[in-house]
């Protein structure tokens, strides 16, 4: 079963395919994304990451929290559950 993670205090350069990269160290990644800035298209700093079982999530929390990336300590742990809109679509 997957499981997402946020990760906080990412570099604001740092991309989706690098966030992966990070996390593929660990284990197998189904999905990451750095949340951007709907108005000006800049990272907001943070994002989510899906590893492929909880396992591997559990893993990469104990692995990569505290890790240096960018000259900024990561932040992961489990993320919460997605809220939804008004339109039942999720939402980050």
């Amino acid at each position: 079963m997957e499981k997402r993670l946020y990760v906080g205090n990412l570099p604001y350069q740092m991309t989706d395919a690098e966030l992966e990269e990070t996390f593929a160290q660990v284990g197998e990644v189904v999905d990451a994304v750095v949340v951007m800035d709907r108005d000006t298209g800049q990272s907001r700093g943070f994002g989510f990451v899906e590893m492929a079982d909880v396992e591997t999530a559990e893993a990469a929390v104990e692995q990569l929290n505290g890790t240096e990336v960018g000259g900024r300590a990561l932040r992961v742990a489990e993320a919460n559950p997605r809220p939804n809109n008004s339109r039942g679509r999720a939402r980050y």
